[in-house]
């Protein structure tokens, strides 16, 4: 809780301000007389102001005059000054009403231009209500300009007010508008704007096309792509490059990579941003070794990688796990000598933290000449993956301490950290924080309420909460509730969460593989054949359990039960030599893991094939001794190969990691880094 300021402190304040208002260095228009003659109104009444006035402004200056009539030239102002406050508004303005500045065309656009680079809203508002009353109130250029700057400042309304306002639109009109809505994520209102364009017969142009292509790439259905691609071949703008990379982007970020790649390949001239556009593609599909291909083609191509290109590749690393190789990225980054800006130090960061070493990337952290909230969050993400739920803590609490305002995902990465780590008292804390911290709960955190008390074993308390939420529940509220519910083998009220997600997404295949589950484990298997039925029928088909691990710079993918794999005898000889090793010291497999009713023998049988094995085996075939191993899955671990890599780390003498899609498991010595709770 803040503490009031006294009225003696609030004078103290603005007594600074004033005396801040002249502390730029002297330029053409703080030294002019007429200036000075204008001002010393507003500043003769306070003594520290009058103290701070410059010299410049002594009335014995002998000063030249800049203009007759004291006017000051255009040229006398320097960009700077232009948005310096006065009592009544901005200075200038206020020059311009006193007649001590001329008004000029010119001189407006570069004010509309500084507000919206500075993102100065308020000052810009003042502008356009001044121009408004000028004789300049009806020029086309300059009302482009206030639509470009409210843009620029993130008003859409306003600049859609501005927009709708004009009399008259020429196409630089239309583009303003269509870039502003593209570069602030309302890409449906860009491409909107195209048809009325059209029928007014205002032929777009190489920027209006490239704003439609981001637009495009970033839109909620993939329908006008081809057709403004079409249109713009029509019009022959696409052997710009700049255009062509555009089209090549929006392609890319519609997972379309063969068209990507056709585009790439028709450009006449490639730059920079068509190569970044490319590997950006590929990296955000995962396809880390198409990401690292493109890399090396774009080096032999003598393009010189930028932060874009190594953000992307840091991003590819991350999503695989491929610590070896992002460390490589990560060298040849710095042997290239650029620097470690924030932008590319927060996927550097982030890489580190998914590829299971949180300790480089607190280096990272460290060495950040400027952190935003983002390098905060990753940090903060990085601990709550790791299941480092009192490191998460201190983190955020840091955070707060040091004046770093936390948003959103900040709340969501502490509440994770909190369920990761069974503290509910924590959990239920931190989300009452948020409405403190001005931070409005999304449905992310209401599922991470219902995960953490689920998690518990709190699920009468989590279907209680569900039903209190002021906001609609979701799939994902639900979902939350039933993994939960098959966690603790809760048939009866997992039924009922199932039968929400059934009603909100009945094609979708993850509730129902839940079910089938929960009733397995719990021997329902009249229940747990229905909802086989129920798939079949509904044409809902399971996503594949499959690990991954990275040797040699490739990545080598195993789906459980799958036996493609050239070296599989190799590695399934491999398996059974660890597992008879294991057992010895202690391992028993947990045939409950195995949703199929068939005999105790068979059971068992099938965990061996569960896909974290078969990359564990691969791993220890192709790993020195002694070297730590990474393992990807794309679904939640079982509890059997949770114990049996435990024994693993013992017997083999191996740091191994898995990550899958809750969290990192850290596996030493016979123990897990998750204390057994995931």
């Amino acid at each position: 809780m803040s503490v009031p300021k006294c009225s003696f402190s609030l004078k103290i304040e603005a007594m600074k301000k004033r005396q801040q208002l002249w502390s730029f260095p002297l330029s053409p228009f703080a030294s002019s007389p007429s200036l000075f003659s204008f001002l010393s109104p507003y500043y003769s009444s306070s003594p520290a102001a009058s103290a701070a006035i410059p010299d410049a402004f002594d009335s014995s200056s002998t000063s030249s005059e800049t203009d007759a009539g004291h006017l000051l030239p255009l040229s006398s102002i320097l960009l700077k000054d232009l948005l310096l406050k006065s009592p009544r508004g901005l200075l200038v303005l206020d020059l311009l009403d006193s007649g001590s500045l001329r008004p000029t065309a010119d001189l407006y656009s570069l004010l509309f231009k500084r507000c919206g680079d500075s993102k100065r809203i308020e000052e810009g508002r003042l502008a356009h209500s001044h121009l408004l009353r000028s004789r300049f109130h009806s020029d086309i250029f300059l009302h482009n300009s206030i639509v470009n700057m409210y843009c620029k400042c993130g008003s859409l309304d306003e600049a859609r007010k501005a927009f709708d306002d004009m009399p008259l639109r020429d196409m630089v009109t239309w583009t303003a508008l269509i870039t502003g809505y593209a570069q602030n994520n309302r890409p449906n209102e860009a491409l909107a704007l195209l048809p009325e364009m059209l029928r007014l017969r205002m032929a777009p142009n190489g920027f209006t096309f490239a704003s439609l292509f981001k637009a495009c790439g970033a839109a909620s259905v993939d329908k006008h792509g081809e057709e403004i691609h079409a249109l713009s071949v029509k019009s022959g703008c696409t052997s710009d490059v700049y255009v062509g990379s555009a089209i090549l982007d929006m392609y890319a970020r519609r997972g379309r990579m063969k068209d990507a790649c056709l585009v790439f390949d028709r450009l006449q001239s490639k730059n920079e941003v068509s190569w970044n556009a490319l590997i950006a593609g590929y990296a955000r599909r995962e396809e880390g070794e198409m990401t690292m291909r493109k890399f090396s083609e774009m080096q032999r191509s003598c393009f010189k990688a930028t932060h874009f290109t190594y953000s992307s590749i840091f991003s590819a690393c991350a999503g695989l796990g491929a610590l070896e190789q992002g460390k490589w990225v990560h060298a040849h980054m710095i042997k290239s000598g650029q620097k470690l800006t924030a932008f590319v130090g927060n996927t550097l960061l982030d890489m580190y933290a998914k590829s299971g070493s949180i300790q480089d990337a607190k280096k990272i952290f460290d060495r950040l000449s400027k952190r935003d909230v983002v390098s905060w969050n990753s940090m903060l993400t990085g601990y709550a993956q790791h299941g480092l739920v009192k490191e998460a803590i201190h983190w955020f609490e840091e955070m707060r301490r040091l004046g770093v305002q936390p948003n959103q995902i900040t709340f969501l990465c502490i509440l994770t950290a909190c369920s990761h780590g069974g503290m509910v008292r924590e959990g239920q804390y931190y989300f009452n924080l948020m409405v403190r911290c001005s931070v409005e709960p999304e449905i992310e955190h209401y599922v991470t309420i219902v995960d953490l008390l689920g998690r518990a074993g709190l699920l009468a308390r989590a279907r209680t909460f569900i039903d209190e939420m002021p906001i609609p529940s979701t799939a994902a509220v639900w979902g939350a509730l039933l993994g939960a519910c098959r966690m603790h083998k809760n048939a009866e009220l997992g039924k009922f969460a199932a039968e929400k997600l059934f009603e909100l997404d009945p094609h979708d295949a993850g509730p129902h593989v839940l079910l089938y589950n929960l009733y397995a484990c719990t021997g329902r298997w009249t229940d747990a054949a229905e909802v086989r039925k129920m798939m079949k029928v509904g044409g809902v088909k399971k996503e594949p359990a499959c690990s991954w691990v990275v040797i040699e710079n490739s990545t080598h993918m195993f789906v459980a039960n799958d036996d493609s794999h050239p070296r599989m005898k190799e590695i399934n000889d491999m398996w059974e030599k660890i597992d008879a090793k294991i057992k010895e010291v202690g391992y028993v497999p947990d045939t409950n893991y195995v949703l199929l009713h068939v005999d105790e023998h068979e059971r068992e049988a099938k965990l061996q094939y569960h896909s974290e094995k078969l990359a564990l085996a691969f791993a220890l075939l192709n790993k020195p001794p002694g070297a730590p191993i990474l393992i990807m899955k794309n679904i939640r671990m079982c509890g059997d190969c949770h114990s049996a890599i435990k024994h693993v780390s013992k017997v083999m003498e191996r740091e191994i990691t898995v990550r899958d899609t809750n969290r990192f498991h850290h596996f030493s010595r016979g123990s897990c880094s998750c204390n057994d709770y995931w």
